[in-house]
């Protein structure tokens, strides 16, 4: 039976409780957005109050052409990248081991799950101190030596701390997929003589592309943001080692006091953002259209 249409005014009744939400998430992120547009297109240093002329896209051309703003973004890609397919790779291990059953299993799960509820700037703070500190930090206390970790590795410092924190994110997801593959299926494979190996290269993996796909995604989107890890641990350094995108803003923004040439890097951050969501979203959707088809 034709679902029955409403007419004009019935649609907006049925809509109206929503507007005001509407309203309040464009007023909270598409306003700001278009003040900050309007900004990139300013010369504008807070040290000369009262000069700012309209330059057009010249902000945009220096954030593209400028040293440091390319090796910013380089940094910001290594970092993303390692910190995904790191936690990639342990969460999908992890994930295998949680699709077992084993007592205390729910104990496991949850202790697993830890380290994505801790505030971001605190887990930062907790392997700075705790972890990587050259005079009593655990790793110098279990192998010896005075090593300064963040110095000598501040690459390596920052994705560890990352992959620490974003590992039960794709194991969750992970485990998701691992959950929903056939049982049914398995057991045939097992019986065609199969073995454990075979039924996770051939069956198991395939079927967890598209989890892997949206992980990967969902992960890349939030990391290429991170400011927390960067300030706290490294101060985007040793020099610019570690500096990021969203850091060398911060820089740009608090200390150069350009405000037209930090506006223009994060309205290309935003960009860059938007169309790595582009590829999750549809991701999610074609996840949602092969689960409607089983």
């Amino acid at each position: 039976m034709a679902p029955v249409k409403g007419g004009a005014k019935e649609r907006w009744v049925r809509r109206a409780p929503l507007l005001p939400a509407l309203i309040f998430a464009i007023v909270v992120t598409q306003v700001p957005f278009l003040v900050t547009i309007y900004l990139s297109t300013l010369d504008w240093n807070a040290l000369r109050p009262g000069d700012r002329p309209f330059v057009g896209v010249d902000n945009y051309v220096t954030v593209l052409t400028d040293t440091r703003l390319r090796s910013a973004l380089l940094n910001t890609v290594l970092l993303t990248a390692g910190a995904v397919i790191f936690s990639m790779i342990l969460g999908l291990a992890l994930a295998v081991l949680l699709d077992r059953k084993f007592v205390g299993r729910s104990v496991v799960r949850t202790l697993l799950i830890t380290p994505f509820l801790v505030m971001p700037i605190a887990a930062a703070l907790l392997w700075k101190h705790a972890i990587y500190n050259p005079a009593y930090g655990l790793i110098n206390g279990l192998f010896g030596g005075s090593t300064d970790w963040i110095s000598s590795y501040p690459k390596a410092a920052v994705i560890t701390t990352l992959v620490w924190q974003w590992t039960p994110f794709m194991m969750l997801i992970l485990l998701a997929g691992l959950q929903s593959q056939s049982e049914e299926v398995l057991e045939a494979a097992r019986v065609d003589g199969a073995n454990a190996w075979q039924i996770f290269v051939r069956m198991t993996l395939p079927h967890l592309r598209q989890y892997l796909e949206l992980g990967a995604l969902l992960g890349s989107i939030y990391l290429v943001n991170t400011f927390d890890a960067v300030f706290s641990i490294t101060q985007g350094g040793p020099g610019s080692a570690t500096t990021n995108l969203p850091y060398e803003i911060y820089l740009t923004t608090f200390r150069k006091f350009e405000y037209g040439e930090a506006s223009a890097a994060g309205v290309i951050v935003v960009i860059l953002t938007i169309i790595v969501a582009t590829f999750a979203l549809r991701v999610i959707s074609s996840l949602f259209r092969m689960e409607e088809s089983r």
